[in-house]
């Protein structure tokens, strides 16, 4: 027969989501009704519920429904329950035990109707209603309010009971269920509460520190999902909110298919990374010799064949020095299917003496122009990059001015050798992504959109 467990989850009863517009600087996340129902069945087959509760699904010697429970040997069922009285019953036997099939009903401006079904030898319904609470550390949580349960039909497989014997039964069973199967109720509100609690989870971002997730708003939704408008709060490493600007700038978020998931990375996020790294002064580098291979030559004989103005008196065959700073912000660029990041520096160009102080040449003021690569992992979208263009132009403190673009190919040679690498080794933090009902975004299609990155995975 059929043990249908019905809750009724009344979770936020607001409206349903905008329609593909983004407002703010914050992450998007349009999680699929299948991701619930796959979440909550993958807690219930990996996780303790039933085993505690129902017994085992390999074996009906465990748990309230075993051996040694309910409708086992000893129990309340089973010889010396109620039963004994009838020497040829050895209680209601278990004709079959699944884990439940988990069924998931979004219901816009409601809520979720969220069905379990599973087989035991009798009927029964539980319904249940529950509310939004807080949890007090601010986290929207689901709280049972009324738990009830339908007895339906009883099969009992060998004989038949005297009437009274069924009624008694009946009784029995009305009174002892509500206590045994509301319980499960309970537990799956709370991988409920614990995966939405997840959402809410601070990622760390290496040596910049790290991403604390929050709601912005309660949840919305629609017919087939449940939308996230999260909240990115970037703190340093001691802990301290870091507020860099926030532009406002509108996110038209492409519809979604049916059965996929999303999660839309702002371009906040980024410029946010980039703006940590540009702080933390892991932008700078200095550049040697050493550090680039020996068809690119850093000495002064071949800065004096590129622009001799800019030897001065120097002897040639001298060791050059290229000092890279970044004083501002690097700029991130996300449309039309592309993201770029162009980097303002300053290169410093100073002789290199042995044993010496290094003499300063001249300065120059230029743009770094990069192509961004994109890659998504489980937890986070991970960046590369590759120089496109570097213009510089000669700054005007330079007594013997020149034409500094007859640098730019030699200069893109050393920095595409010497710091790309360094570069993108610090860029190995990642965008982070927030944890979302355990959905796994390593193999999602990336899409870049106007001013931000949608990420989109089937289930």
């Amino acid at each position: 027969m059929m043990l249908g467990m019905h809750t009724l989850l009344l979770l936020w009863g607001l409206a349903t989501p905008c329609l593909g517009l983004l407002e703010t600087v914050g992450t998007l996340a349009r999680i699929d009704k299948d991701e619930l129902g796959k979440a909550i069945q993958n807690s219930l087959v990996g996780g303790p519920i039933l085993q505690n509760v129902l017994g085992t699904v390999t074996s009906v010697n465990q748990g309230i429904l075993g051996a040694g429970g309910l409708l086992g040997g000893g129990g309340l069922l089973s010889y010396g329950g109620i039963f004994s009285l009838v020497e040829e019953l050895s209680g209601l036997k278990i004709e079959e035990l699944t884990l439940p099939k988990v069924s998931i009903k979004l219901l816009p401006g409601l809520g979720v109707q969220l069905s379990l079904h599973t087989k035991l030898a009798a009927e029964v319904n539980v319904s249940s209603k529950v509310a939004l609470g807080m949890s007090p550390r601010g986290t929207p949580i689901l709280v049972l309010k009324r738990c009830n349960t339908l007895l339906g039909h009883i099969s009992v497989m060998s004989g038949l009971l005297p009437t009274p014997i069924f009624g008694l039964v009946e009784q029995t069973l009305c009174k002892v269920l509500p206590g045994l199967l509301c319980p499960v109720v309970d537990s799956v509100l709370s991988v409920v509460n614990e995966l939405l609690g997840a959402t809410l989870s601070l990622v760390p971002l290496g040596p910049l520190g790290s991403v604390e997730f929050t709601l912005a708003t309660l949840p919305l939704i629609s017919n087939q999902y449940i939308e996230l408008d999260i909240n990115p709060i970037v703190k340093s490493i001691a802990g301290d909110v870091i507020d860099f600007p926030k532009p406002r700038l509108p996110v038209k978020v492409p519809p979604k298919e049916d059965h996929t998931s999303q999660v839309t990375v702002p371009l906040y996020l980024f410029s946010t990374v980039f703006g940590l790294l540009q702080t933390n002064g892991a932008l700078d580098l200095d550049i040697t010799p050493e550090m680039v291979p020996r068809n690119i030559p850093l000495t002064t004989t071949d800065l004096a064949a590129l622009a001799p103005e800019a030897l001065g008196k120097l002897p040639p065959g001298q060791h050059l020095l290229l000092s890279l700073r970044v004083t501002k912000s690097p700029m991130v660029l996300l449309q039309n299917k592309k993201a770029t990041v162009s980097i303002p520096v300053t290169i410093h160009v100073l002789s290199s003496v042995p044993q010496g102080t290094p003499v300063a040449l001249f300065q120059m003021n230029g743009v770094m122009t990069l192509n961004a690569h994109l890659a998504p992992s489980s937890t986070k979208l991970h960046i590369s990059l590759a120089l496109e263009r570097l213009s510089v132009e000669l700054a005007s403190s330079f007594s013997q001015p020149f034409d500094a673009s007859r640098l730019e190919e030699w200069l893109s040679d050393v920095v595409r050798a010497a710091y790309m690498q360094r570069l993108n080794e610090h860029l190995e933090v990642g965008i982070p992504l927030p944890k979302i009902l355990n959905v796994n975004f390593a193999n999602s299609v990336v899409d870049v959109i106007e001013n931000a990155v949608v990420l989109t995975v089937a289930p």
